[in-house]
């Protein structure tokens, strides 16, 4: 008693479908769910925060002079503050032949002194 079960007959259960035309699509459209977008909670954003703020000698005095100057004003100040001490760095660092990867950790070191110092706060 041997069975056989040929593809196209097995296929052809699933393939065809005896409803056609319009009654398709209304089924189709009861039978989904409406599809709805959820958006996605809005996170905060990471504040980069330095590790030693508060601490340091120089602290008080860096948070005194932000409030005074306002916080805008002060980043711009303490920008080009950094920016004249990177150079201050370069040309000490032209001026006794060290190449750009002493000089780059000179720079570290002095970003790592000022937060100990409270420069950064």
């Amino acid at each position: 008693m041997a069975t056989s079960i040929s593809a196209s007959a097995f296929l052809g259960s699933w393939a065809t479908s005896s409803i056609a035309g319009e009654d398709h699509i209304i089924l189709q459209a009861k039978a989904a769910p409406p599809q709805v977008r959820v958006a996605r909670p809005v996170r905060p954003r990471p504040m980069m925060k330095n590790v030693n703020e508060g601490k340091g000698i120089f602290a008080p005095l860096v948070v005194i002079t932000r409030n005074i100057v306002g916080k805008k004003r002060f980043n711009q100040l303490r920008g080009k503050a950094i920016a004249l001490h990177s150079q201050v760095i370069t040309e000490f660092c032209k001026s006794i032949g060290a190449d750009s990867k002493q000089r780059q950790g000179l720079i570290r070191l002095a970003k790592k002194n000022g937060e100990k110092l409270g420069f950064l706060a």
